[in-house]
C-alpha cells in the first residue's frame, strides 16, 4: 500500500486515501489468490495504519522534524494483525481456545476474562511468542468517595517520595541486566549473519529486553493501583520527559571548526536513567487506573518545589547533591524530595480550589 500510494503521486501527482485503498483491495484479491485466505477486515486495518503512517510523516514534515518517510514491511518485521470488529464473531474467546476467523480455534492461556464488550482483536508476535490482545468497551467501577490526597515527587536516586513521609525504592530494570545485555550483544556480534546461531543469539537480546519490559509493566501497575486505590485526590509534577532526556546539541570551535567536549556522555548516561525510570508509562497508567475509579489527577508546576521551603515558604536555595532540606527561617528539616512532594500536594490543593 506505500508503493501504490508512492507510485501514484510520482506519476500522477495525487494521493490515496484509506477508503481509495479499501476499494482497491477486490482487485488486489484478484490478482493475489493467497490474500483470500487473510481476513477483509484485517486487509483494511493495514490500510488504516499506512494512513496513519503518513499523516505522521506530513505532521513531521510540517513541524520541521526529521521526517523519516513509511517504510516497507518485510515478513520477518510485521508483527500483528488487528481485527478492529468483533460484531460478525470473526474473532473470539470460547473457553481455553481463540477462534480465529480462517485460521480456526487456538489453544492458549486466558490471562483473565474479559469484561465488558469486546471491540477489537490484535494479535501480535513478540519475542517469538504469540499474544491476542482484546480492548473491551466496558463502564468505570467506581471506588468509594475518599478524601485522602497525596503529593508524589519522582527522582532516580528514588523512584518516588510521596507526602506522608514515605519513599519508594527505584527498582533500576535495565540498570540490572546491562551485564547480562552486553554479554548477549557480544555474543551476537560474533555470529555469521543469517546463520542459526545468530537468529538465536537475537532471541536472547529479545528476551532480555522482554523480561525488562515486563518488569517494569508491573511494577508501575502495581504502584498505580496502591496509589489510586486510597486516595481521592493525586497531585503530580508536570514533566517534560521528553526535554528532559534530550541529547545535548554540538559545539565547534568558531575559529577551527573543531568539536568541542558537550558533556554527551555524562548526559547519556543520565538519560538512560530517566528512561529506566519509567516516568512517563507511570504516569500514564497512574492516570488511566484514576479514570478508571474516578480519582482525580493533578499535575502542578514542578519549578522550585525543592527549594521552596513547605512549612513557611521560604526559599532555601541548594544544589541537587545537597539531598536534605533545611530551613533556616523555620527550622524545618526533612528529605529534600519529601519537602518537595509537601509543595506538590500543596500546589495540587491550590489548583482544585481555585
Amino acid at each position: 500500500m506505500v508503493i501504490e500510494r508512492t507510485a501514484l503521486y510520482e506519476i500522477e501527482k495525487k494521493s490515496l486515501s484509506r477508503n481509495d485503498q479499501n476499494n482497491n483491495l477486490t482487485h488486489w484479491k484478484a490478482a493475489h489468490p493467497e490474500l483470500k485466505k487473510v481476513h477483509s477486515q484485517v486487509l483494511q486495518n493495514i490500510s488504516e495504519r499506512v494512513e496513519l503512517a503518513f499523516r505522521a510523516f506530513f505532521r513531521r514534515v510540517k513541524a520541521g522534524e526529521k521526517a523519516g518517510y513509511p517504510r516497507l514491511k518485510g515478513s520477518g518485521v510485521y508483527d500483528s494483525i488487528t481485527f478492529p470488529q468483533l460484531n460478525n464473531g470473526c474473532c473470539k474467546v470460547q473457553g481455553n481456545f481463540v477462534q480465529v476467523s480462517k485460521i480456526g480455534a487456538i489453544p492458549c492461556i486466558v490471562h483473565r476474562p474479559l469484561v465488558g464488550t469486546p471491540k477489537t482483536c490484535t494479535i501480535r508476535r513478540q519475542s517469538g511468542k504469540w499474544f491476542a490482545c482484546f480492548a473491551c468497551e466496558y463502564a468505570p467501577e467506581p471506588l468509594p468517595e475518599s478524601t485522602e490526597t497525596i503529593g508524589i515527587d519522582v527522582g532516580l536516586e528514588k523512584f518516588a517520595a510521596l507526602s506522608d513521609g514515605t519513599f519508594i525504592d527505584n527498582p533500576r530494570f535495565f540498570r540490572k541486566e546491562e551485564k547480562a545485555l552486553a554479554k548477549a550483544q557480544r555474543k551476537l556480534s560474533q555470529q555469521k549473519k543469517g546463520s542459526p546461531s545468530r537468529k538465536k543469539a537475537q532471541k536472547v537480546i529479545s528476551r532480555i529486553h522482554e523480561r525488562v519490559r515486563n518488569r517494569r509493566h508491573n511494577f508501575v501497575h502495581q504502584l498505580a493501583r496502591k496509589l489510586v486505590n486510597p486516595y481521592g485526590l493525586i497531585a503530580v509534577e508536570k514533566l517534560n520527559i521528553k526535554s528532559m532526556s534530550s541529547s545535548p546539541k554540538p559545539k565547534q570551535d568558531e575559529e577551527t571548526g573543531e568539536y568541542l567536549p558537550n558533556g554527551a556522555s555524562r548526559k547519556g548516561g543520565l538519560n538512560k536513567s530517566i528512561l529506566d525510570a519509567s516516568w512517563s508509562q507511570f504516569r500514564t497508567v497512574l492516570t488511566q487506573k484514576a479514570a478508571s475509579a474516578v480519582r482525580k489527577i493533578v499535575e502542578v508546576n514542578p519549578a522550585y518545589t525543592s527549594q521552596i521551603c513547605s512549612r513557611c515558604g521560604n526559599i532555601a536555595k541548594k544544589p541537587l547533591k545537597q539531598r536534605w532540606h533545611f530551613c533556616p527561617m523555620c527550622s524545618l528539616s526533612l528529605d529534600r524530595d519529601t519537602n518537595a512532594a509537601f509543595n506538590i500536594l500543596a500546589l495540587g490543593l491550590q489548583s482544585v480550589a481555585g
